[in-house]
C-alpha cells in the first residue's frame, strides 16, 4: 500500500530535549515536517475540526483560548495559545497525566514548516517506561496522514489500527521506534536504556509480544 510514509523516515526531523517549565524539569520530544502548503492551508487542518477529523480526530469542546476541547477517544485540555496562522498551544491531559503540546508554522518558500514540540514533566511514569517514543511514535503515526489531507489523497492508512497491526503498520512502527531510540542516545540516555524502550514503545503499538522490553 502506497502512503505518505514513502517519503521515508527521513521526511520527519527529530531530536530530544531536556529543559524547564515553571521551574520544574521537563523532557520534550520535538518534531519537524514540511508541508507542500501553504500556512493558511496547514492551519486549517489542524484547527478546523471538521478537517482534523479527517486526518486525526474527532474533537470537540469550547475551541477558544482558555476553553477546553476533547478528542475523541485520546487526551482533552485546555488551549493556551492560538495565533492564527503560526502557534497553537495547548495541554495535554490523559487521566491525572498532564504534558504540553506546542505547535509552530514557519512558511519556507511556498511549503510550510510544522514544528510539533510535545513536553512532559521528568517525572512521567509512561516516559521512563518507553522514553521519547511513548508520544513521539503516536505523532509519527498522524503526521503522514496529515500530508495526504493536505494532497487530498484522504486519511493515511496509519489512522487504522488494523494497518499498524499489518505487517507493513509493524515495520513503519518499528522503525519509528528506533528513530526516537537513536534521538534519545543522542540526548544523553544510555544505550542499553533507549534500546530497552524502544522495544517496549513498539510491542506497545503493535500488540507485539514477542519484542520484550
Amino acid at each position: 500500500m502506497q502512503n505518505d510514509s514513502d517519503r521515508g523516515l527521513d521526511a520527519t526531523d527529530r531530536s530530544v530535549t531536556t529543559q524547564e517549565r515553571d521551574g520544574h524539569p521537563t523532557r520534550a520530544v520535538r518534531l519537524s515536517r514540511l508541508y507542500d502548503t501553504t500556512a493558511e492551508d496547514l492551519w486549517a487542518a489542524i484547527t478546523d475540526p471538521g478537517r482534523l477529523a479527517r486526518w486525526f480526530l474527532p474533537v470537540s469542546g469550547d475551541l477558544r483560548v482558555g476553553g477546553r476541547y476533547q478528542l475523541e477517544g485520546n487526551a482533552g485540555g485546555e488551549i493556551t495559545r492560538c495565533d492564527r496562522p503560526s502557534r497553537l498551544a495547548l495541554t495535554w491531559e490523559m487521566g491525572d497525566q498532564v504534558s504540553w503540546v506546542d505547535v509552530r508554522l514557519e512558511p519556507e518558500g511556498p511549503a510550510t514548516r510544522l514544528l510539533l514540540e510535545h513536553t512532559a514533566p521528568t517525572a512521567d511514569a509512561r516516559w521512563d517506561e518507553f522514553g521519547p517514543g511513548a508520544v513521539g511514535v503516536g505523532w509519527d503515526l498522524a503526521l503522514p496522514g496529515l500530508g495526504r489531507h493536505l494532497t487530498g489523497s484522504g486519511p493515511g492508512p496509519q489512522a487504522d489500527p488494523a494497518w499498524v497491526a499489518s505487517d507493513e503498520g509493524r515495520e513503519f512502527v518499528a522503525a519509528t521506534s528506533a528513530a526516537w531510540c537513536r534521538a534519545s542516545i543522542a540526548a544523553g540516555t544510555s544505550r542499553t536504556a533507549a534500546e530497552a524502550a524502544a522495544r517496549r514503545v513498539t510491542a506497545f503499538y503493535t500488540g507485539d509480544p514477542s519484542t520484550p522490553g
